[in-house]
């Protein structure tokens, strides 16, 4: 008897250690797999920031250059007004480390752009978006289901194809190089999507709350405000996220209606620092990381919303 629990302790004893000797195996993998993943994700974003603080000729130095230069920076906040010339293209060569594009004055005023621009978008997204979300999600119609999709099927066009339609349309509404025909074309291009992010979600919550608001003598504007819009705070934070990001980044469409810094945004200056004499990487990472903290202060803020927001709707019962 004393034998034979000897060795159930000794197998229990050694099942125990290949047990904790896998699950350290499996907590190793996935350590390195994660640590492999960000330091993929993280690798570019860790050289533009350091490029940012670094003239042309000391980002390819050898051995690398690790002391941070503010000049990049300096240049942006001071908007120095000097033109890069034939005359003056020698001295303006980004080996020399002194190169500053001529445009790199016009960086700030073109982020006070795009955050008009972006804030408006989102702020009419939301006016527009929410109540015919409503409507779609909770108000039975005939052709309701396909009003849905037909929203959503607009979608299918490439922004390349509606260049010329809306190109025609803003010039005849007098709006060429002005922030209101950015603000009309963005619309045309996120609200589709906002609606259809917005009636999943609504159409995820019980039917039962706008029958119960409606009987408490709601109408159906009090039972969306005080019901309705309480609950779909994940959902309206995938639309903010969404609509300020497509806003913020667009290129084609900005670079067809704006001429002048008046209406320009930030990716048509920092496309601008590629001139037609040269180009400094460090000076355009230096924009770039500029021009990433608004996104990602954005996204802190709203980080508890976003992953429930950008699955909504995605399970229902």
């Amino acid at each position: 008897m004393t034998v034979l629990t000897a060795t159930r302790d000794s197998r229990s004893a050694r099942y125990r250690t290949r047990s904790r000797l896998a699950g350290l195996g499996r907590a190793l993998g996935l350590f390195c797999a994660s640590a492999l993943m960000l330091a993929y994700v993280l690798g570019p974003v860790c050289w533009m920031v350091s490029s940012s603080l670094q003239s042309e000729a000391e980002i390819t130095s050898v051995p690398p250059h690790w002391i941070p230069d503010r000049r990049n920076f300096l240049a942006i906040v001071e908007r120095p007004a000097e033109t890069v010339t034939y005359e003056t293209r020698a001295k303006a060569d980004p080996s020399s480390g002194g190169y500053i594009p001529s445009t790199a004055r016009n960086l700030l005023p073109a982020m006070g752009n795009s955050l008009i621009v972006a804030g408006a978008v989102v702020l009419l997204n939301l006016l527009v978006g929410i109540p015919a979300a409503y409507a779609l999600a909770m108000i039975r119609f005939r052709g309701r289901a396909s009003s849905v999709y037909l929203i959503l099927s607009t979608r299918v066009v490439p922004d390349i194809a509606l260049v010329v339609p809306f190109f025609l349309f803003i010039r005849k509404l007098g709006l060429l190089d002005s922030l209101g025909s950015l603000i009309l074309t963005y619309l045309a291009i996120t609200v589709p999507f906002s609606v259809f992010i917005l009636v999943s979600y609504f159409e995820g919550l019980p039917a039962e709350l706008d029958k119960a608001a409606r009987v408490d003598g709601c109408s159906r504007v009090q039972a969306l405000i005080h019901v309705f819009l309480p609950l779909a705070v994940p959902a309206l934070v995938a639309v903010v996220l969404f609509t300020f990001l497509a806003s913020w980044n667009e290129f084609l469409l900005a670079l067809m209606f704006t001429q002048t810094i008046a209406s320009q945004t930030v990716p048509i200056v920092v496309a601008s620092f590629a001139s037609d004499f040269t180009i400094s990487f460090s000076f355009i990472n230096a924009a770039a990381v500029i021009a990433v903290i608004p996104p990602v202060a954005l996204a802190l803020l709203f980080e508890r919303y976003i992953v429930a927001g950008l699955t909504a709707g995605a399970v229902k019962g």
